[in-house]
C-alpha cells in the first residue's frame, strides 16, 4: 500500500492544497509562515483521525503521536481563522488515496467484501463539533455502501500504516516519543505469542490483590463523605496494562561518553531518531516519514548524513519533508518539489522558481541551468561548447537553451569548492578531468567530501599516453598550421609522439626548435587550440582518442534525460 496523493482545504493557513502527488520523496518548500508545516500536520492530523477512527468511538485506547497538541483537530484553532464567520462551508477538509497491492485488493474484498479497482480515496470533513466524517470518494452504486462501512475501512488501512512524524523543534522528548513509538510498533507483535499472554495473565493477576485492597481504602475514605457509596473499584484497563509494558524507554547514547540521550546536542538526538528509523524492517502497508527542516540543529557535514539516510529509508518507506536547505531539493524529479505559497500547494515548474523561494542567488550563466559540466581549463570549456553540440542533438539544444552550461575550474585544485557552489546553486554536476595526477587528486578530494562519485566524472584518458590532457583528444593536424603561425614551431604526430603528458611533448617540440616556452606560452598556445576548435569542431577529435569525448556524450545525453 502507498499513500499516492494528499489534499488539504481550510487547514490552519492552508486553504486549497489539490491533490499532492506524492512520490517516495517528496519535498516541501516555501517562504516562512507560508504554511510548510502546517501541510505536514494536515497530514499528520489525518492519519490520527483515521486510525482513531479504526479504534472505533468507544475505544478505551488512546493514539499517541508526536504532533505537539494532544488533540488530533481542534476546530477554533485548526479552521482558517478569516474563514470562521461563514455560515456555509466552514469545514476542513482532508483528503487521502491509497493505491492498494493485488494482494491488498484481495484482503480487501475479504474483509469489507466489496471490490476496488486499485484505488481507495478517502475523505475526511471535520466542522464545529470537531467530529470527523468519513466517506469513500467513489462514484457509482457501491459509494454509499462503502461509506457506511467506513469503520471498517479505516480499520483495513489503520492496520496497515506505520507513520511517524518528526517536528522541527526536536527536544529530547520528541525524540524519546519518536523511539518509544517506534519501540511500541515493534514489541506489539509479541501479543500474539501465547508465552507473552500467559506472562500478562500472570501479572494481572499478581496485580489484582493489590488493586482490591486500594478500593477498599479508598470505599472507606469516601464513605463517611458518600454514606450511599457501596463498593469502589480499581481496575488497570487490559489495553493499558499492554500500553504501559511496551511504551517508556531510557536511551543512553555512548559516542566517548555513556549518557542518556536527554542530555545529549540537538544534532545527535535528530541523527539517533533518523538512524533509528533507517534501521526499520520493511513491513507490508503503507510506510510514511514526515519531517519538518530535517536540517535544523545540525552542522553542514551532518545534514549531508540525514540526506543520505532520507534516501535509505525512502527505499522502504515514503518521505515528507519540509526545508530551506538547497540540498533536500529533488534536482533530477522536479515534480516532487512541492511548493507552498498563498495558501496552496503545487508542483515546481522550474529550477529557478525553487532557487527564488530559497534565496539563492545564481550567477548569470546558471540562472537557468540545471545541469552543469565542469572542466579545468576555460579553453577546455570553450572547445567543448563547440564540439558537443557537433555530436548531439539533445546536447546541442539543452546547451541552446541553457539548461546545460559548461563551467572551468581555473586549475583542478578548485574543484572540491566549484562543486559545493553549484550544489548549492541547484545544479547537477557532471566532471571532465585530465588524466594526470593534478585532476586525479582533485577527485579523490570530492569524492572523499561526497561530492563527486565516479558515476558523474570522466577522464581523457587516450591509448598508450601517460597523463594525458584534453589536448591529446584533438586531432593535431587541426592545428598544426595555426602553431606555425602565431609561433614559429612546427608540429606533427612524430614530433608529439611519447607517453608524456601534452603540455611536456609541446614543450619539448618548441624547445628543439630554439623557441622560449614558459606558463604564459603555454596558455597562449591553449587558446590558439582553442580557436581553432570553434573554427571546425566538426573535424576536431582525433579518431584514434576520441572514445573518452565519445563516453561523456553519452553521460551528459543520460543526465539532461533525467
Amino acid at each position: 500500500m502507498k499513500l499516492v496523493s494528499f489534499s488539504a482545504k481550510n487547514y490552519r493557513s492552508i486553504t486549497s492544497a489539490h491533490k499532492i502527488t506524492l512520490s517516495d520523496v517528496t519535498v516541501l518548500i516555501g517562504r516562512n509562515n507560508e504554511g510548510k508545516s502546517n501541510l505536514l500536520r494536515a497530514l499528520g492530523t489525518a492519519m490520527v483521525l483515521l486510525q482513531n477512527h479504526a479504534a472505533g468511538k468507544n475505544a478505551l485506547r488512546r493514539i499517541r503521536t508526536l504532533l505537539t497538541s494532544d488533540d488530533a483537530y481542534t476546530w477554533k484553532r485548526d479552521f482558517p481563522i478569516q474563514f470562521q464567520n461563514r455560515k456555509t462551508s466552514a469545514f476542513t477538509v482532508l483528503n487521502l488515496e491509497f493505491q492498494l497491492t493485488e494482494d491488498e485488493l484481495n484482503e480487501f474484498y475479504d474483509e469489507i467484501k466489496s471490490n476496488l479497482n486499485g484505488l481507495l480515496p478517502l475523505e475526511i470533513q471535520l466542522g464545529k463539533d470537531n467530529e470527523p466524517k468519513f466517506r469513500v470518494v467513489k462514484s457509482g452504486k457501491g459509494a454509499k455502501s462503502l461509506t457506511q462501512k467506513s469503520e471498517r475501512i479505516a480499520q483495513f488501512i489503520a492496520s496497515r500504516i506505520h507513520f511517524n512524524y518528526i517536528p522541527a523543534i526536536r527536544t529530547e522528548r520528541d525524540t524519546l516519543n519518536l523511539i518509544g513509538t517506534l519501540v511500541e510498533q515493534e514489541l506489539k507483535t509479541l501479543e500474539e505469542e501465547p508465552s507473552y499472554k500467559d506472562a500478562l495473565d500472570t501479572i494481572f493477576k499478581l496485580q489484582q490483590p493489590i488493586l482490591d485492597n486500594l478500593s477498599l481504602q479508598v470505599k472507606d475514605a469516601l464513605h463517611e463523605f458518600l454514606p450511599n457509596i457501596n463498593s469502589v473499584r480499581i481496575d488497570i484497563l487490559e489495553p493499558s496494562r499492554r500500553y504501559a509494558s511496551r511504551r517508556e524507554v531510557n536511551v543512553i547514547v555512548d559516542d566517548g561518553v555513556a549518557t542518556n540521550i536527554e542530555q545529549k546536542g540537538d544534532g545527535v538526538k535528530s541523527l539517533a531518531a533518523l538512524g533509528l528509523l533507517k534501521s526499520k524492517n520493511a513491513k507490508p502497508g503503507a510506510s510514511i516519514l514526515a519531517i519538518e527542516e530535517p536540517e535544523s540543529h545540525l552542522h553542514p557535514a551532518a545534514i549531508h548524513q540525514v540526506n543520505e539516510i532520507i534516501q535509505s529509508i525512502s527505499q522502504t518507506s515514503q518521505v515528507l519533508i519540509t526545508t530551506h536547505n538547497p540540498l533536500f531539493v529533488k534536482r533530477a524529479d522536479l515534480k516532487s518539489n512541492i511548493i507552498v505559497t498563498d495558501g496552496g500547494a503545487t508542483p515546481a515548474k522550474n529550477i529557478s522558481q525553487i532557487r527564488d523561494l530559497l534565496g539563492i542567488k545564481a550567477s548569470d550563466n546558471l540562472i537557468n541551468a540545471s545541469y552543469v559540466l565542469v572542466v579545468e581549463g576555460a579553453e577546455d570549456a570553450k572547445a567543448l561548447r563547440a564540439i558537443l553540440p557537433t555530436l548531439s542533438e539533445k546536447l546541442n539544444k539543452a546547451l541552446k537553451q541553457n539548461l546545460l552550461v559548461i563551467d572551468s575550474l581555473g586549475g583542478s585544485g578548485k574543484l572540491s569548492y566549484k562543486l559545493s557552489q553549484l550544489k548549492n546553486a541547484l545544479c547537477a554536476t557532471y566532471v571532465l578531468l585530465d588524466d594526470d595526477q593534478a585532476g586525479l587528486d582533485a577527485f579523490h578530494n570530492a569524492n572523499s567530501s561526497e561530492l563527486l562519485s565516479h558515476a558523474y566524472c570522466t577522464f581523457t584518458i587516450c591509448k598508450g599516453k601517460n597523463n594525458a590532457e584534453f589536448e591529446d583528444v584533438i586531432d593535431i593536424d587541426l592545428y598544426k598550421d595555426a602553431v606555425l603561425k602565431s609561433f614559429g614551431v612546427e608540429i606533427n604526430a612524430n614530433k608529439l609522439k611519447g607517453k608524456l603528458k601534452w603540455s611536456q611533448r609541446i614543450e619539448a617540440a618548441f624547445k628543439s626548435q630554439g623557441k622560449q616556452f614558459d606558463n604564459q606560452i603555454l596558455a597562449a598556445l591553449k587558446k590558439c587550440v582553442a580557436n581553432e576548435i570553434e573554427k571546425n569542431p566538426h573535424q576536431s577529435l582525433d579518431k584514434h582518442q576520441r572514445d573518452s569525448i565519445d563516453a561523456l556524450v553519452v553521460a551528459l545525453e543520460k543526465l539532461v534525460n533525467l
